[in-house]
């Protein structure tokens, strides 16, 4: 049944409580100390060391939103839970730990600088954006290149079914950050070779000179792209504005041969009827980046004004979809 007009406000108002317990949790790795078998709540609190009384009712919240199931005086895993295993083969405990950071928090408390002026409320916490903030936060900066892997991990076998990447010899992902997604496309693809683009410190940081891949370290608003038969950009142009955006596909399309692909992979917007997902996102990126959601409709015309011919929106069965646009 759905819930009263009074309770959608209710529970609207106060998820907050319900998301603040769960960054609690994650930070704490409470998940880590659960294995097969139910495990109190004391002990829970003396390996996290905190207090158990109040780790209980922290508890007891996510288990009423299907995070963690009660046993007696104990909890065990539910299928949710144990996605904030750090072992998880797709963990989301850095992604929660991410939202909790408090320059996320924050800039959410002023979500309404955002709404009065456009510009993001991230502004007002850490003054010159997100990227700056990283690069002078490494603490922060790992939790967040962490959190992007694991988010992405639980999207690439949806993305690898619903494309053929066969037909490329060279496949470019740009702004891939640690290669979560080209190296399981080229693992897919035994003939391909890939070409990872970062910043400079991003590519410092990584160990990834295995088999067909090389990393290029550029900054795609000032340094040439590499040539590719194919460029994937995931959840990348929705941190940017449309002017950013168009420049990005620009560095693109110059980079690119006739007969070239790119793909974006995002949250793309249905033009119409609700997407709680993605609207969740672009207001994200309206506090966080400055960037936005888009629809295929808004995708199309950046593409069209970069020199892309056409786009072809594909679903993946998941929550993003693939936009490809020919050169």
């Amino acid at each position: 049944m759905a819930p009263q007009p009074h309770e959608t406000i209710w529970n609207l108002t106060n998820a907050v409580v319900a998301s603040s317990a769960l960054h609690t949790v994650a930070e704490l790795g409470v998940a880590d100390q659960i294995g097969d078998e139910p495990v109190s709540s004391k002990d829970l609190a003396a390996a996290c060391e905190v207090e158990a009384e109040a780790l209980d009712r922290v508890l007891c919240l996510l288990a009423a939103n299907g995070v963690f199931e009660r046993r007696g005086d104990g909890y065990q895993h539910t299928d949710a839970s144990r996605l904030l295993r750090t072992d998880h083969a797709m963990s989301m405990r850095e992604f929660a730990r991410m939202m909790g950071l408090p320059v996320m928090r924050s800039s959410f408390d002023r979500l309404d600088h955002s709404v009065r002026t456009g510009r993001p409320s991230i502004e007002l916490v850490a003054g010159a954006g997100l990227w700056p903030y990283l690069e002078s936060h490494p603490e922060d900066a790992e939790i967040f290149g962490r959190a992007m892997t694991s988010k992405a991990a639980g999207d690439t076998a949806a993305v690898l079914r619903a494309y053929d990447f066969s037909r490329f010899d060279t496949i470019a992902d740009i702004g891939g950050g640690r290669g979560h997604l080209l190296r399981a496309v080229l693992d897919a693809v035994p003939a391909a070779e890939g070409i990872l683009v970062d910043l400079p410190d991003v590519i410092a940081s990584l160990d990834v000179g295995r088999d067909r891949m090389t990393t290029r370290a550029a900054d795609f608003f000032v340094d040439p792209l590499p040539t590719a038969d194919a460029y994937l950009l995931m959840e990348v142009l929705h941190d940017w504005p449309d002017a950013e955006t168009a420049a990005i596909l620009g560095a693109v399309r110059r980079a690119a041969s006739p007969g070239a692909r790119v793909l974006i992979i995002e949250n793309v917007l249905v033009d119409a009827g609700a997407d709680r997902r993605g609207h969740t996102l672009d207001v994200i990126m309206l506090a966080i980046t400055g960037g936005r959601e888009r629809t295929g409709d808004e995708l199309a015309e950046l593409l069209q004004g970069a020199g892309f011919s056409s786009s072809t929106v594909i679903e993946t069965g998941g929550p993003l979809r693939i936009v490809e646009a020919v050169v």
